[in-house]
Order: C-alpha cells, then structure tokens, then sequence
C-alpha cells in the first residue's frame, strides 16, 4: 500500500489497516499550535485548512477567534462538528476541496495548515496556494507545517517537502517571514508507530528508531514551521 494513494475519507471511517487510531489524531490540539496561539499569531477570521478532526479549531475557537474548519473528507468534518458540539462550540466546519476554496474568497486574515501541505502533489500545491490566496486578505499570514525530508526512513509520509519547495511555491504569493525545522507531535509511541506502518505497508520499518518523543512518549517528527504574509 503506497501511502501516497491513502483515501483519507476511508481512513476516517476506520476502513483501512490503520484502523482508527490515526498518526495525527490526539485528540487535544497540537502543541505546536498552542505554542503558537500562546505567542499571539492568530488574529482575525481564521481558517483551519485540512482541520482532520477538528481539535486546533476547537481549541482556537475556545480562545474566542472565529474559525472556519474545512477539509476534504465529509467523515472527518462530521466528526468534527460533533467534537467542537461536546465542548459547546460555535464553529463552522464544511467539506471542501482545497485546491479550489470556492465561495471562500477574501474572507481569512490567519490560515493555519497542520500538516496539509505534504499531503498533496507537486501540482495541487501550486493550486493549493493560489487557492489559499484568493480565500485570504491582503496581510493575511500563513502558519503551515510539513513534513521535511529529515523524517526516518520508513515513516509513513505521503511527501516530504524540501525547503526549496515551499520558498518557491509559497514565496510566489506571500512573503515568508521565519522557515525553520522543527518537530511535530503525533498520537502514537514509537513503537505503536512501527507496528502500524508493518500493517499498512507491510513491510518492517527499519528506518523508524531512535525517535525523539515527549514527556508523554508520544514519537515527534521532524517537520518545517512556516510563516508567511501574504502579499
């Protein structure tokens, strides 16, 4: 199985080897959105792009920002929608391709992309940003992280993205502030990590040992931390 051609609205469904316990899903927002929250960077209308499960909109709805969650798999909004409604929060979740944003023109001041980027091809990257583009204001800034070619080998990641890559498709319309490494947060254990990957490639992930993880155990993995004002 190429995790490349993963159907994200199966994998939602629990429908795939994975099963439900997904890399991504912590079930709290990522830390290094909380970081980021903490310090202030997210202002205005904010759009959540490939928001997954919804717990970083969640969270910075619960900051008091208005937030917009969109992603592509309906199963994944749904249960989205039902997070934010335990929690007793107003926030728009919608299906969405986000290469297109239709109907969402001009309308973000903040975008935060936690882990879309690395998920789409060469080619749906350059729509994706034109995309990002019309949907946001003049001055709007892009918080975006993506998994970097310093990830272990056999880590089950759809692309890895090279620094060259976002400077120029990202740079075409915006202008990158900060592009630094820095780490990510997943739901699993390193060795929870290499019995899924065993499952869904079938195959023993050599490559994945000797991971860094948190207080908690949980693996982190190295991805790049942008930040861009758009033009």
């Amino acid at each position: 199985m190429d995790v490349q051609d993963v159907d994200f609205e199966e994998l939602y469904q629990g429908d795939t080897p994975m099963g439900r316990k997904m890399p991504w899903d912590l079930g709290a927002p990522q830390p290094a959105v909380v970081a980021l929250a903490d310090g202030g960077a997210f202002t205005g209308d904010v759009l959540d792009i490939g928001c997954g499960l919804g717990d970083n909109s969640a969270f910075l709805a619960s900051r008091g920002l208005h937030v917009t969650g969109l992603d592509g798999a309906p199963s994944a909004v749904e249960q989205a929608r039902a997070r934010a409604a335990d929690k007793g929060l107003d926030i728009e979740f919608a299906v969405a391709d986000a290469t297109k944003l239709k109907g969402y023109e001009g309308r973000f001041d903040t975008v935060l992309d936690s882990a879309l980027y690395h998920c789409l091809s060469e080619d749906e990257r350059r729509e994706y940003l034109a995309a990002l583009t019309r949907a946001t204001r003049p001055g709007a800034r892009l918080h975006l992280f993506a998994f970097s070619p310093d990830v272990p080998d056999g880590f089950p990641a759809p692309y890895l993205i090279s620094e060259a890559d976002l400077r120029e498709t990202v740079g075409k319309d915006w202008t990158i502030e900060k592009l630094e490494p820095t780490v990510y947060t997943t739901s699993m254990t390193a060795e929870e990590l290499r019995q899924s990957v065993r499952v869904v490639l079938g195959e023993e992930p050599g490559g994945l040992t000797g991971m860094d993880t948190d207080a908690d155990g949980r693996a982190l993995v190295p991805v790049w931390y942008l930040t861009a004002v758009r033009r």
